[in-house]
């Protein structure tokens, strides 16, 4: 979804390709064309230093603390929050304007007003051309009627998560809070309700941690322009930042952008900070400030906080996030992460769409764990607050096998190597493959994986018994069997000769009750499981003896 352009402008020139020009009739046998011209649709955006120094006046200065505004200080004071490295997993949702129409997906607004000519047209069968039904339009019909935040953090806590992601403002600038510097707020329409301040409120009464999510830098230059549209009612102008595309109107973007994620910090005290945001270092004295700001507030707070984003969008300070799990690293890493990665084939709720099975997560919380990252997962909630049951089967399920096998996942750290068995060797040699084709590391942007393995690390044709990966908590190794094994599993990692401390003294496989016979030589580590299946996918051998500190 994502390039690995460093500048706005390069956003603009790569989201322009997209535009389909079309004709699209409509119910009333009026004609609206989508935009052709590109160049005209995506002006170039050229943020000079003049421009970040006004919109950074009046912002307010960090308070007081360790974290001075420079990428040095915040690389020297930050630490990644033990929550975080203790949590591994995490809910987040898209929830907008767009699960209204909940159709194509959360971009809806920009394939709306032409972006994409068959949604174009299915706007105008469906509502009537968008010079007629705007995207505002949708607004009374995203009203969170039937929400019950309780509900949704009762939810996520027996399924599991650690850490809850608020929705605040998508590419459309809606705010999803009571906002007093975006005026497009849930508070003034739509649910007239601060959604984010609620969930927030629910999420931490149930225990859990809180962020919050913005993808709203985009938004400036997001909409195509389609004249006669209601992106040129002076009511609403501001709202899709179409009509004017001055420098002036771009430093107030900026401007009120750094202003709104102040106001949610200090509203909200989030435990993390989540951006869906491309590099851009023309935006490093905007995001240094909020950086500065959030940290330095905080540490007033005695909290660990973190700050999540794509790429190299924040210089230092950040957790890496990779969209979806076929970005995410597959080899032992020694930075933490996290993919946000769909519960459906589209971040936003679309009419239709199934949810993929609660193995295929499962796997990848196990894969991420056992290479020091987390997951993200992103579900799809409905207009009007409710989440598709097929949905909440899926987190259900994921709750069901984290209640067993938890003690593998919470609270763990890497072994020396995460896993063997096929998956891991084709995983290997796609990471060749990645690097001597010029694979960007940490910051990597671009899907992984070869014809075996996708990124993660998932194989593409399932797992085999051999499969394996490990997770450790103090002197306990963590053996989580892909597959089933059938009567023996062989952990070659383990064999006699290896370089691994101390002696084998007990193994067990969580929701079994009692030990498992095993024996050790220099082919590996020989243990007898001829019981039941405990769960039904992912099972956790607990071995204890060695000594691994």
């Amino acid at each position: 979804m994502r390039t690995k352009h460093e500048s706005i402008s390069a956003f603009c020139l790569i989201i322009a390709l997209f535009l389909m020009p079309g004709t699209c009739p409509t119910g009333n046998a009026q004609t609206v064309t989508a935009p052709a011209n590109s160049a005209t649709t995506y002006p170039p955006v050229h943020d000079t230093p003049e421009m970040i120094a006004a919109a950074l006046k009046d912002i307010p200065v960090p308070p007081s603390g360790p974290f001075e505004e420079t990428w040095e200080s915040i690389g020297k004071n930050y630490k990644d929050p033990e929550w975080f490295r203790d949590g591994k997993f995490g809910i987040m949702m898209h929830w907008g304007i767009y699960s209204v129409p909940a159709h194509g997906s959360e971009w809806y607004v920009r394939y709306m007003y032409g972006g994409n000519a068959d949604i174009m047209k299915w706007h105008t069968e469906h509502f009537g051309p968008p010079t007629k039904f705007g995207y505002k339009d949708f607004l009374p019909m995203y009203n969170a009627a039937k929400w019950d935040p309780d509900a949704w953090a009762a939810l996520f806590k027996k399924a599991g998560a650690k850490y809850v992601i608020a929705p605040g403002e998508h590419h459309d600038g809606f705010s999803n809070w009571e906002s007093t510097i975006n005026p497009y707020n849930a508070k003034n329409y739509g649910p007239k309700r601060d959604l984010v301040g609620d969930l927030i409120k629910a999420v931490e009464k149930a225990g859990l941690k809180t962020g919050i999510s913005d993808h709203s830098s985009f938004h400036f230059v997001f909409i195509p322009a389609l004249p006669g549209s209601d992106q040129y009612d002076p009511k609403w102008a501001n709202f899709y930042n179409v009509a004017d595309r001055s420098d002036t109107a771009r430093i107030k973007f900026m401007h009120d952008w750094v202003a709104k994620r102040i106001e949610t910090i200090e509203k909200y005290h989030p435990d993390m900070l989540w951006f869906d945001m491309n590099t851009d270092h023309n935006w490093d004295p905007l995001k240094i400030r909020v950086a500065a700001y959030y940290f330095n507030l905080a540490s007033q707070w005695n909290k660990e906080v973190g700050i999540s984003a794509k790429q190299d969008a924040w210089v230092a300070g950040q957790i890496m996030d990779y969209e979806r799990e076929g970005r995410a690293p597959m080899e032992l890493t020694d930075w933490v992460w996290q993919p946000d990665d769909p519960i459906t084939n589209k971040f936003g709720y679309v009419e239709g769409l199934k949810p993929y099975p609660a193995d295929q997560f499962v796997w990848k919380i196990v894969e991420n764990v056992s290479k020091n990252g987390n997951l993200l997962l992103n579900i799809s909630p409905r207009a009007d607050g409710t989440i598709p049951q097929e949905q909440q089967d899926v987190l259900l399920a994921i709750g069901k096998w984290l209640q067993l096998n938890g003690e593998a996942i919470y609270y763990t750290r890497p072994w020396t190597k995460y896993g063997e068995g096929p998956a891991a060797d084709a995983a290997a040699e796609a990471m060749v493959a990645a690097r001597v084709k010029g694979f960007n590391g940490r910051i990597n942007g671009e899907n992984q994986g070869n014809n075996v393995v996708g990124g993660g690390g998932l194989p593409r044709q399932g797992y085999k018994p051999q499969d394996i990966h490990f997770t450790t908590h103090g002197d306990t190794l963590f053996a989580i069997l892909m597959s089933w094994p059938g009567e023996e599993v062989v952990i070659t990692s383990l064999a006699k000769g290896k370089p691994v401390k101390g002696k084998i003294t007990n193994v067990r496989l969580l929701g079994h009750p009692g030990e498992l016979k095993f024996t050790q030589d220099i082919v590996g580590l020989h243990v007898k499981i001829s019981i039941e299946k405990p769960c039904d996918y992912a099972y956790v051998l607990k071995i204890t003896g060695l000594k691994l500190k």
